[in-house]
């Protein structure tokens, strides 16, 4: 008989040692699902998924009213505001007949917001209600892509907006559309017969997964401020998709079976069954977020998640490339670089990538455009950015304020060596730009 430890090697020399080039199609399909299952397994026990689940039930208690009082008001110049309340008692389904409790009463209030009478700064601060829902969940998806930066201010407010406006409308019009192909006289005519009658009532089962799976996929592509594949944001799609309608049946038979808990919390069982739905629901959405990244980026499949360091030396090299590389194509007239192509092009992480970069934006050096996928570009003329603004910017990089240099006793030994080496340093670079080092090349 094997031993445990051989068993356990053997598993992990297939997981993680597999060269999975030149591997047959099933292993390397077994593998990577192996991998993928693995590391969010993982990021789920390191906790920050859950955690930013809780934030989000909080966020959305807070937010639920102004979202459906915004698509409300879209929806009814479109003349189908009243479908809020079937799709609302749809996803709070699994509560049985408290969500259709929990849904007349946010109905109700949704209702109760009239325009005219929240006046000028009441409107503002409802949009802002709103858009820092939308925030709070681009954080979240952020974070489970390794992206650091956020979209701009004014990016938010249009992108959302956009989203806020357009996404019911389209919803509803693909309900719609669905219902009416469902309910016709020719798919009535078909359902008669029997091969046909079974492959309809098929497809009507099937339909919530299809909706749920859709609205899923738009989510993972638009939300992160990066670039998702369709691939990845539809397998992501399916996998939360299927996960959400199968925990909702059975959440909604712990419903069924919890009446100990209504005894126990009396009026407060309601909002407590909420609240454990709510979480359920974000951190399947969340880890639907984090299958689509592991399918776009294989690379970050490993054993740990530990956070990759780097020497003071390792950071001074990948800056003087950085501004190498976007100095080059800014100064021979050629499309600017993303974060994810100068990573490929550097053959580094893009999260490391994405710290040297964030430090050179924080000292004036880089900055971002405003498009879609930001590119990074010159801040300064170069020919006035020497090679020692970008060497101090690595050196001064995360250095907190309340404990720097300054705050250190001074001994006077100690700081003439630091004074030669930061003069010897300014004598080297502080001649040499960008510009000069690019037109050498």
């Amino acid at each position: 008989m094997e031993k445990p430890n051989n068993v356990l090697a053997n598993i992990t020399q297939f997981v993680w040692l597999t060269e999975l080039t030149e591997a047959p199609r099933w292993r390397r399909f077994t593998v990577r699902f192996i991998r993928i299952f693995y590391a969010v397994l993982r990021d789920l026990a390191d906790g920050q998924l859950t955690l930013r689940a809780m934030s989000l039930v909080y966020t959305t208690l807070l937010s639920i009213v102004p979202l459906l009082a915004v698509s409300f008001s879209v929806l009814k110049a479109f003349g189908v505001h009243n479908q809020i309340g079937p799709i609302l008692t749809s996803l709070l389904a699994p509560l049985g007949e408290r969500g259709s409790e929990i849904t007349t009463n946010i109905i109700g209030f949704v209702e109760n917001m009239k325009v005219g009478v929240l006046g000028a700064v009441g409107v503002a601060m409802l949009f802002y209600t709103v858009v820092a829902l939308m925030q709070k969940i681009e954080s979240a998806f952020n974070y489970t892509w390794r992206v650091t930066q956020s979209r701009p201010l004014s990016q938010r407010f249009s992108d959302y907006l956009s989203v806020l406006m357009i996404g019911p409308v389209l919803i509803f019009t693909a309900i719609g559309l669905t219902g009416t192909m469902l309910n016709n006289d020719f798919t009535i005519w078909l359902s008669e017969f029997d091969v046909f009658g079974i492959l309809i009532k098929q497809i009507t089962r099937l339909l919530p997964y299809f909706l749920i799976i859709c609205a899923f996929t738009f989510v993972y592509i638009f939300i992160p401020n990066t670039k998702v594949t369709f691939k990845a944001a539809l397998i992501g799609g399916v996998i939360s998709g299927v996960l959400w309608e199968t925990s909702g049946w059975l959440f909604a038979s712990f419903v069924v079976a919890s009446g100990q808990h209504a005894a126990v919390y009396s009026a407060f069982a309601t909002l407590m069954l909420l609240l454990i739905w709510l979480h359920l629901g974000w951190i399947i959405l969340l880890v639907g977020a984090s299958i689509a990244f592991y399918v776009q980026n294989p690379e970050y499949l490993s054993s740990t998640r530990s956070q990759r360091l780097l020497s003071n030396e390792m950071k001074e090299r990948l800056a003087l490339l950085v501004m190498t590389k976007i100095a080059e194509r800014y100064y021979r007239k050629k499309p600017a670089y993303t974060a994810k192509v100068l990573a490929s092009q550097l053959k580094t992480p893009c999260d490391i990538l994405c710290r040297i970069l964030d430090a050179l934006e924080r000292k004036k050096i880089l900055k971002q455009s405003n498009d879609k996928i930001p590119v990074y570009l010159p801040a300064k003329p170069l020919d006035e950015m020497t090679l020692s603004d970008v060497f101090g910017a690595i050196r001064q990089a995360n250095e907190d304020k309340h404990l720097n240099s300054k705050k250190l006793p001074h001994h006077p030994e100690v700081a003439r060596i630091f004074n030669a080496l930061d003069q010897c340093t300014s004598q080297v670079l502080s001649h040499e730009t960008i510009k000069s080092l690019v037109g050498k090349l």
